[in-house]
C-alpha cells in the first residue's frame, strides 16, 4: 500500500470510527425513531423541502405488512385494523408482525436473494433448502446479525444438510469472487477494481484485495457423494496455501505476478499466525466422502470475526444502512453497496447513529426495524407535494415494485386460493400456487441490487392477461369470487369485501358508484363481470406496488 493511498484514507468518511458516548446497555437519550424524525426533518428545512402527509390507516396498514412479513393482510385483518379506534394501534401492528412466523420467512427470501441472486451459478445452489431452513430459524430465533453473519463466514461441513457451507460452493473456489462477494453483502465496499489495479478514485490498491482474497485462499470444495440425486460437497481449509498475486504489475508495489500474497484486513494490520506444528505436513489431497480435518489455524474464521466485530466501521453502518433501504426504499447511502468517499450518506450523523444504536443493542434487527417503522419518516405518504420517484431526502414514502414472492403471495390471500386449499395441499414450506415459480422470477424477479425489474412493457402485460393468474381467482368454497358470488348483499357492500380483500382500503364514492351500476345492469352477467374486476385490481399497479 503506497502512502498516497494512506494520506487519501485518512479524511475518507468510511473509515472515520463510530463514536459511543454511552456505556453500552444505557440507552441514554430519545427513543433512536425520534432521533430519525429530527435528521431527516432538519434536511428538509434546509433544502427546502415540504414533506408528505401522514400516510392513512389504510397505507400503514398495507405497506408494514409487505415490509414485515412480505404480504399484504388479510381481509379480515384490514377490517380489523381499519376499524381499531386504539391511539398507539400502530405501534400494536409493528409488534405483532414482527412476531409473526411469516417475518422470519420473508427475511429468509431476502437474504437468499441477496446471498445467491435469482439464478445462482452451479446446480448445488439450486438445492438450498437447508440454508433457507436455517436462515428462516435464525431469523426467527432473532439471533443477533453479527452472530448471524459469522455463522456463515465460519461453516464448514455439508453444504446439503447444514446449508451455510453453500454459500462458498457456489463461488466454486475462487477466492477472487469469493472476496468481491463478501466485502460487497456484508461490508457495502466494491473491490472488484482493484483486482486488475489500484482503484482510481478510491483508496483501494491490489494489495489490498489480493490481502483480503488470501483469507479465503486455502477453501477446498470436497465431494462427500450425493443425497437424494443431491451431490453432497463439503466445505473444508487447508492449513497451508496462499494466493498467488495476478494483478497489474505496473502500479505502486504490487508485487510481481505468480508472488504469494500474504492476508491483511481490509483496514488495520496483516494478520499474524501461529507458526505450524514441528514436522506437519498437509495431505496432498482431501478425501472424499470422508469428514476432511480441521485445519491448525484458519484464516476464514479470522476473516469472519473481523468482518464482524463492533468496531468495524463499516459492518455496523452496512448493516443500518441496507435495513434502512429495506424500509424505506433507498438507503442513507444508495446503492447500498457502495459506502465510498465519492458516494457520500444523505444524512451522515443518522447513518453514524443507526450503525452505533444498533451495535449498543447487540445487532438485534427486530429492535431497529421496530424503531423504523414507528417513525413518522417511515409513515409518511408516498404522495407528495410534488412528483419525485426516488426522494433522497425522504420527504414522502417509496413506491416500490413487490418482488416475486410478496406478488404471488399477495394474490394468494387476495383471492383466498390460500385458504380454499386442503391442508395437505401445501408444501413443506406452507406454500402452493398453480403458477410456476420460474414463469413470475422471469416476468416479476428482483435482482440482488433491490431495484426491481419492473418495466410495464408488452411482455408483463401479456403475461397477465394471458398467463395462469386467472387461475388464482377459484371458485372453491371460502374464495374471494365464491363468497361475492353465492352473497346476497347489496352490492355496495360486496364492494367493501372487493376492495378490502385486494387493495385493503375502502372504495372511493366514485368508485363505488361506477361498480354499483357495472354489477347491477345486468345480474346474469355478473359472474363473469366479477371475475373480471378481481383480475382487473389484482393486476392494476395500485396492487402491484409498494407505496
Amino acid at each position: 500500500m503506497t502512502h498516497r493511498s494512506n494520506d487519501r484514507r485518512r479524511t475518507w468518511w468510511p473509515f472515520a470510527m463510530l463514536l459511543f458516548p454511552f456505556v453500552q446497555a444505557s440507552f441514554a437519550g430519545p427513543p433512536l425513531r425520534e432521533v430519525i424524525d429530527n435528521e431527516v426533518r432538519a434536511a428538509w428545512q434546509r433544502e427546502k423541502l415540504t414533506p408528505a402527509v401522514p400516510a392513512s390507516d389504510a397505507e400503514f396498514l398495507r405497506r408494514v405488512s409487505l415490509d414485515i412479513v412480505g404480504v399484504i393482510p388479510t381481509h379480515e385483518e384490514t377490517v380489523a385494523f381499519l376499524s381499531d379506534s386504539s391511539l398507539d394501534k400502530r405501534r400494536q401492528l409493528v409488534d405483532r408482525l414482527l412476531d409473526d412466523p411469516r417475518y422470519a420467512r420473508h427475511m429468509a427470501e431476502l437474504w437468499d436473494v441477496l446471498l445467491f441472486t435469482r439464478n445462482p451459478p452451479g446446480s448445488e445452489a439450486d438445492k438450498r433448502d437447508g440454508l433457507q431452513n436455517w436462515l428462516r430459524q435464525r431469523f426467527a430465533e432473532n439471533a443477533p446479525y453479527d452472530k448471524l453473519v459469522r455463522e456463515l463466514l465460519k461453516a464448514e461441513g455439508n453444504s446439503i444438510e447444514q446449508g451455510p457451507p453453500l454459500y462458498f460452493v457456489q463461488y466454486r473456489q475462487r477466492p477472487e469472487d469469493m472476496t468481491e462477494a463478501v466485502t460487497q453483502t456484508f461490508l457495502g465496499v466494491q473491490l472488484q477494481c482493484a483486482r486488475c489495479h489500484n482503484h482510481p478514485f478510491e483508496p483501494w490498491t491490489q494489495q489490498d484485495f489480493y490481502g483480503m482474497a488470501a483469507f479465503l485462499a486455502r477453501l477446498q470444495i470436497v465431494s462427500a457423494g450425493k443425497v437424494e440425486n443431491q451431490n453432497k460437497l463439503m466445505v473444508a481449509e487447508k492449513s497451508t496455501g496462499d494466493i498467488l498475486f495476478t494483478g497489474s504489475v505496473k502500479d505502486d508495489k504490487p508485487g510481481k505476478k505468480g508472488d504469494p500474497v500474504a492476508p491483511k484486513f481490509l483496514i488495520g494490520d496483516p494478520l499474524v499466525e501461529p507458526p505450524l506444528p514441528e514436522g506437519f505436513k498437509e495431505v496432498a489431497k482431501f478425501e472424499e466422502n470422508k469428514p476432511p480435518p480441521a485445519p491448525v489455524f484458519s484464516r476464514k474464521d479470522q476473516l469472519g470475526e473481523w468482518i464482524t466485530r463492533a468496531d468495524n466501521p463499516y459492518f455496523a453502518r452496512a448493516t443500518a444502512n441496507r435495513l434502512w433501504s429495506q424500509f424505506l426504499g433507498r438507503g442513507l447511502v444508495h446503492p447500498v453497496d457502495n459506502l465510498s468517499d465519492a458516494n457520500k450518506p444523505s444524512h451522515p450523523e443518522l447513518l453514524d447513529t443507526l450503525a452505533r444504536e444498533l451495535v449498543e443493542h447487540q445487532f438485534d434487527l427486530k429492535w431497529l426495524i421496530r424503531e423504523l417503522c414507528n417513525s413518522q419518516t417511515y409513515q409518511l405518504s408516498s404522495i407528495g407535494p410534488e412528483a419525485d420517484p426516488l426522494p433522497r431526502w425522504f420527504q414522502q414514502a417509496r413506491v416500490r415494485p413487490l418482488s416475486a414472492e410478496e406478488l404471488i403471495d399477495s394474490w394468494r390471500v387476495a383471492t383466498g386460493f390460500e385458504t380454499s386449499l386442503k391442508p395437505d395441499a401445501k408444501k413443506k414450506d406452507g406454500r402452493f400456487s398453480p403458477i410456476d415459480g420460474g414463469y413470475m422470477i422471469r416476468f416479476f424477479g428482483q435482482p440482488n441490487t433491490g431495484t426491481g425489474d419492473f418495466q410495464g412493457g408488452l411482455h408483463e402485460h401479456l403475461f397477465l392477461s394471458n398467463g395462469p393468474v386467472s387461475q388464482l381467482i377459484v371458485t372453491s368454497p371460502d374464495s374471494l369470487y365464491d363468497s361475492l358470488v353465492k352473497s346476497t348483499a347489496p352490492w355496495p357492500e360486496r364492494l367493501d369485501r372487493l376492495y378490502h380483500s385486494l387493495l385493503n382500503r375502502s372504495p372511493t364514492d366514485e368508485e363505488r358508484q361506477k361498480l354499483s351500476e357495472f354489477f347491477s345492469a345486468d345480474e346474469k352477467m355478473n359472474p363473469e363481470r366479477l371475475r373480471d374486476a378481481i383480475w382487473a385490481l389484482m393486476t392494476c399497479s395500485e396492487f402491484r406496488f409498494n407505496h
